[in-house]
C-alpha cells in the first residue's frame, strides 16, 4: 500500500490541477491532505484523480484514496488545539492516522506541539487496533536535525530569538519515546529528506511513524520532486510503500 502526506497550502485554492498532477505522478493508494480546508477542491481533485474524496475542513485534513474505504472519522481531543483523521482501508485492521500539528518555529509552539501531541497520542491509542501509521505535517524538526534560523522570515527569526535563541525539539522525540519509528529516516539515516519550503528545502516538517513491532513493513519512503511540486504547494508530499495484509 503507498501512503502520499501531502500539505496542499492554504486549501490548495486554484491549484487543483498542479497537485492532481503531482499525486498523479506518485500514484498512491491514499493520500492523507493537511490544509485540506475547502472541500470543493478536495472534491474536484476526487474527480481529476478518480479517488474517494473528503475533508473536515475545520480541522485541516482530508484524504484522496483509489481503494475502498471501511471507515473514517475525525477525533478533536478535548484538550487539543486540531483533530486527528482516521481512515480504515476495507478488508484490513490497519489504520491510517493523518495529523497536523501546529506551526511556527519557536520554544513556545514547540512546548504546544509537545502537549498537543501527547492529547492525540492518547486518543490515538483508543483507537488502533494493532498495526498503524502515524502520517502528517508535523511542523517541527527531529533529533539532530539542523534548523538554519537564517533562512527563517524576519518575523520567525525574531520568535526564536525572543524565545530564548535555542528551541529544544522535543515532539518528535515523544513519538519515537512512544515506540514510534521515523519511516523514511529508518531507510535513508543520512539523507536530509527536506520537504520544505519547495523553492529551497531545507526542513523536513512531514512524517511517517510506524509502531517499532512493524518497521519490516516499511518498504521505501520518499520525497517527491516530480512534476509540477513548485506550482502545487509549499510543502513537498512524502510517498511511503508499507506492506499490509
Amino acid at each position: 500500500m503507498k501512503l502520499l502526506t501531502y500539505n496542499i497550502r492554504h486549501g490548495g485554492v486554484g491549484r487543483a490541477e498542479p497537485i492532481a498532477e503531482v499525486v498523479a505522478r506518485a500514484s498512491p493508494d491514499i493520500v492523507i491532505l493537511q490544509e485540506a480546508t475547502v472541500p470543493a477542491v478536495v472534491s474536484e481533485l476526487g474527480r481529476r484523480l478518480s479517488m474517494q474524496a473528503d475533508c473536515g475542513a475545520r480541522q485541516s485534513l482530508g484524504f484522496l484514496s483509489r481503494i475502498p474505504i471501511a471507515r473514517y472519522a475525525w477525533h478533536h481531543p478535548r484538550i487539543s488545539r486540531h483533530a486527528f483523521l482516521e481512515v480504515q482501508p476495507e478488508g484490513t485492521e490497519f489504520r491510517i492516522f493523518g495529523l497536523h500539528l501546529s506551526a511556527v518555529h519557536s520554544a513556545w509552539t514547540e512546548h504546544r506541539r509537545t502537549m498537543e501531541l501527547g492529547a492525540l497520542l492518547r486518543a490515538i491509542a483508543a483507537h488502533q487496533h494493532g498495526f498503524h501509521v502515524l502520517a502528517g505535517d508535523f511542523n517541527t524538526l527531529a533529533p539532530g536535525e539542523y534548523l538554519d534560523v537564517g533562512k527563517l522570515p524576519a518575523r520567525l527569526r525574531a520568535l526564536v530569538w525572543l524565545s530564548g535563541g535555542r528551541i529544544r525539539w522535543r515532539t518528535i522525540r515523544r513519538v519515537l519515546d512512544a515506540g514510534y519509528v521515523d519511516a523514511f529516516r529508518s531507510l535513508h539515516p543520512d539523507a536530509p529528506g527536506s520537504t520544505f519550503p519547495v523553492w529551497d528545502p531545507h526542513i523536513r516538517l512531514d512524517y511517517l511513524f510506524v509502531p517499532n513491532a512493524w518497521r519490516a513493513s516499511v518498504l521505501s519512503s520518499e520525497v517527491i520532486t516530480s512534476g509540477p511540486v513548485r506550482e502545487a504547494s509549499d510543502h513537498l508530499p512524502l510517498l511511503t510503500e508499507l506492506a499490509v495484509r
